[in-house]
């Protein structure tokens, strides 16, 4: 077991679709897509539940989109050419692991936003912790990631700092629940599952 495949089974438990999504992370974040017909070859007839896995953890998505670049809008087909991506944050948390072993959320968000040359980097993972335990079902408002940048001194910094969590892979919108959007009278983004872990589960 290498050190990328440890510190996915520690996220995704043991099996050998963990140690396939391994193998494919580690080929796709080198220039961030991955084409099917590569991850086939890699994974001797497992591309799609490969694919269905980094899916639901926010691994790794389908460029190819039904209406926006919402994750819920993504599409997965298994056309040859088809082209599959690894948001910038799983980037991060993939070659931390490769080089520790480790699934390490909050090393990874320092990284990332540091290395963006935001200055409220420090903060990041601080506001990112807070957006979790907040959020319904992995579903946070608008208004509650307003509420978390006014608690951390972020006010007049939302709107920047929602479009770095959006273009990043740290949230995405949730655009499909209409009838929630408008119950709650605010966007709703869903966070990035693999950024959050059980305690007891970082060792």
């Amino acid at each position: 077991m290498n050190r990328l495949e440890k510190a996915l089974s520690v996220l995704l438990g043991h099996g050998e679709l963990t140690n396939h999504l391994a193998q494919v992370l580690a080929s796709a974040c080198k220039r961030g897509r991955v084409v099917y017909r590569e991850i086939e070859v890699m994974v001797d007839g497992d591309a799609e539940d490969v694919l269905l896995l980094g899916s639901e953890w926010g691994l790794m998505f389908p460029v190819r989109t039904h209406k926006s670049a919402a994750w819920e809008d993504r599409l997965l087909v298994t056309n040859p050419q088809e082209l599959y991506e690894v948001p910038n944050i799983v980037r991060c948390l993939v070659k931390n692991a490769r080089r520790t072993g480790r699934w390490e959320p909050e090393c990874a968000i320092v990284g990332l936003f540091k290395d963006m040359g935001e200055l409220n980097w420090e903060q990041m993972p601080k506001l990112v912790e807070e957006l979790e335990q907040r959020a319904e079902d992995n579903r946070i408002t608008a208004s509650q990631i307003k509420m978390v940048c006014g608690q951390l001194g972020l006010g007049d910094e939302v709107d920047a700092l929602i479009a770095e969590l959006k273009a990043n892979g740290v949230m995405s919108p949730k655009l499909g629940s209409l009838v929630e959007v408008s119950r709650a009278g605010t966007p709703i983004y869903e966070l990035n599952r693999s950024l959050f872990m059980k305690k007891g589960e970082k060792e």
